[in-house]
């Protein structure tokens, strides 16, 4: 009884004295509770009126709900006379020791943050960066996430892309082929059978138009090239399914698709004695 009586008097000697300072950090970390949380939906209200991306809407979002918890934190402390100073310099050489470990993760994170603060590409664009394209399914704080034509999934760390020079096609890709005629062939006719066979196919985008003309004189044949853009996703196919058409719409036409050839001469003892053709 003695002893539960000592800690009786000890509780309530402690709310005598700190009573005041313990409802009033508590309050604090009620009020600052409610205020980040209805602080948080004001900010990702705003951004979504604004037309901010969603993943730049939710993290602005957190980190106003962040500081303000930790400023309600910082005020509590102070309620019992708990000095942060040590706390963060603690906190400061943590992260100073980290650092050189995840150097890696945290540049990743600053650089997603960077992507998605300034946008240069958004969701459905066609980027070509670090080696690789495909289209951007995802931007996340650590990576990039790509798609390419085969379908295939490209994770690409964000610090790989600040600081790269990174082509946007939006949502196209280009395809620049050619296709050799014969010199007894009219070069003008060519061109618009081409221009022709892209008719059919509704995915080739009308702006910009296809580029259609002579590229150069071979030795063989006149080369004529084609350049027009298709969706990312069906690069393989349309591309594919389009040198089919030109090359049934020109054999159509008379046109000829002329194989490289040499002239060949035998020469014996000195003298020519014959010419013959090879290809």
């Amino acid at each position: 009884m003695q002893i539960l009586q000592t800690v009786l008097e000890r509780v309530i000697g402690f709310f005598v004295s700190y009573g005041f300072e313990v409802l009033g950090a508590l309050l604090v970390l009620f009020l600052g509770f409610k205020l980040s949380q209805w602080a948080a939906n004001l900010t990702l209200r705003f951004l979504e009126k604004k037309q901010f991306d969603l993943t730049v809407a939710r993290f602005m979002s957190g980190t106003v709900k962040g500081l303000i918890l930790g400023f309600a934190v910082i005020v509590a402390l102070g309620k019992f006379g708990i000095t942060i100073a040590p706390i963060v310099a603690a906190i400061g050489a943590l992260a100073f020791g980290g650092t050189f470990a995840l150097q890696g993760v945290l540049s990743n994170l600053g650089s997603g943050l960077s992507l998605l603060l300034f946008r240069p590409f958004k969701i459905g664009d066609t980027i070509e960066v670090a080696g690789v394209s495909g289209v951007v399914e995802e931007v996340k704080l650590g990576s990039t996430i790509l798609t390419n034509e085969d379908g295939e999934r490209i994770t690409v760390p964000n610090r790989h892309i600040i600081g790269e020079v990174v082509r946007n096609s939006f949502g196209y890709r280009v395809v620049d082929a050619a296709v050799g005629i014969s010199y007894d062939d009219d070069p003008e006719q060519a061109v618009a059978i081409l221009r022709k066979a892209l008719e059919p196919f509704p995915e080739v985008a009308t702006a910009p138009p296809a580029i259609i003309g002579i590229r150069e004189f071979a030795d063989s044949c006149i080369t004529i090239a084609v350049r027009y853009w298709v969706p990312t996703k069906q690069y393989i196919q349309l591309s594919y399914a389009i040198n089919l058409a030109i090359f049934k719409a020109l054999k159509e036409a008379g046109i000829s698709i002329p194989f490289p050839q040499r002239d060949v001469h035998i020469i014996s003892g000195g003298v020519p004695n014959s010419t013959t053709s090879a290809r």
